[in-house]
């Protein structure tokens, strides 16, 4: 008896999936629900665990593959036929609907665009026809799309990339590395130069003495950690601040669609999490109706699932306004690029004692630099600048954040 492995529904508007890698080989003995493979998507890495016990048969889908949702990846023979039977399987495995065997003589049509790749061409007013697929048959993938419209629509057959890169000598040669962007790394570089490309982009700056809140939390982090069972960031104390910034200056938590504004009554923030795999923003919703224990504890969940690759799709969607801190990496300055189609973007920095004026007297005090990115098409340049002071503020004097003034 065998159980086939396939891929598994990848969420809303994801069609298809590369293969990371897979965690046993042919005749490898595995468990029911143990992760046999790992899907890399263009938002997500997912692990597809095995269906039921036994002996992993045939891979059919290899390291590498694009496969769609449904597709068969293996099989995993009944152990009670030994690791034996796994191996006289690739025959039986050959008209499986996705072969990674060499590709029959089919006609020259190829297979149709993906669905993925169908929906891009469409809104880009692209003919797949005149696109060269990179899939399986010749079938063009989204990611073909994608290329196609970024070197401004040249024809199919030009084979140059958007950037060609110079030949390396070949003493140098020999000693690089090529390795394959994965899906996210793809999806995070394509989604930063869209924001360049499409939005007005600029940077305001200013700076916020973080005296208060160190304070603050440096008198109840105990207390805090014991009665919510969280510790206590400065995420909680800056998610607030952005809130009350974001209702006194709503053009930040909108965004363009067409000739249309939309302002977003509601406060989803996106929180940039670095991960080994590259950036994920999932989002804290509905921040402004948190207390910051509860900010703290959505957020900490969210980091320790998105380093075990364990974020759902869902959870990083629809936010309205995000929030990075390079600080904890030790940036002392940076203008963030947009995570479209918000309208802002605040990059939080590195705390570190400089001389202030104070009084009239000289003081060292824990200054951090905040920058706002923003699109200039929605925000004015006054918006920006009073949207950062009114940030500023409210850390300065954390006590207006309980008080909500």
């Amino acid at each position: 008896m065998t159980t086939e492995i396939r891929v598994p529904t990848l969420g809303e508007s994801v069609t298809e999936a590369t293969i990371g890698k897979w965690f046993k080989k042919a005749g490898d003995a595995v468990k029911a629900d143990e992760p046999l493979v790992e899907l890399e998507t263009d938002k997500v890495t997912l692990e597809v665990n095995a269906p039921a016990a036994g002996v992993l048969g045939e891979i059919v889908a290899k390291d590498g593959d694009t496969v769609g949702v449904g597709a068969l990846l293996g099989q995993i023979v009944e152990s009670g036929a030994g690791a034996a039977p796994a191996a006289a399987k690739p025959a039986a495995l050959a008209p499986a609907p996705t072969p990674a065997a060499a590709p029959a003589p089919a006609p020259s049509a190829g297979l149709p665009p993906s669905p993925a790749a169908a929906k891009v061409a469409a809104d880009a007013h692209v003919d797949t026809q005149a696109i060269d697929g990179s899939g399986k048959r010749g079938q063009v993938l989204k990611g073909d799309v994608l290329d196609y419209v970024a070197k401004g629509a040249a024809p199919a057959a030009a084979p140059a990339p958007v950037i060609a890169r110079a030949p390396a000598p070949q003493e140098d040669g020999a000693r690089e590395e090529r390795v394959r962007m994965t899906k996210l790394r793809q999806t995070i570089a394509r989604r930063l130069k869209d924001a360049q490309n499409t939005a007005a982009m600029l940077t305001t700056f200013n700076e916020v003495d973080m005296t208060e809140v160190m304070a603050l939390r440096a008198k109840y982090k105990d207390i805090f950690e014991k009665k919510h069972g969280t510790k206590l960031g400065f995420m909680g104390f800056f998610v607030k601040a952005c809130v009350a910034a974001l209702k006194d200056i709503p053009a930040v938590n909108a965004e363009i669609d067409g000739t249309d504004l939309i302002y977003k009554n509601y406060y989803h923030l996106g929180i940039a999490v670095g991960t080994d795999k590259g950036l994920v923003v999932p989002v804290v919703r509905d921040a402004d109706q948190l207390s910051i224990a509860g900010i703290e504890k959505t957020i900490a969940g969210y980091g320790k699932r998105a380093r075990d690759g364990q974020l759902k799709i869902e959870e990083m969607q629809g936010g309205t306004f995000t929030i990075t801190n390079g600080g904890i990496y030790g940036s002392l300055m940076s203008t963030p690029i947009l995570n479209a189609p918000q309208s802002g973007i605040l990059g939080m920095h590195k705390i570190q004692d400089r001389p202030m004026v104070v009084g009239g007297k000289i003081e060292i005090r824990p200054m951090m630099y905040l920058a706002l990115s923003y699109d200039h098409r929605i925000v004015d340049g006054k918006e920006a600048v009073t949207f950062l002071v009114r940030v500023k503020e409210e850390l300065e004097d954390p006590a207006r954040l309980v008080l909500d003034l």
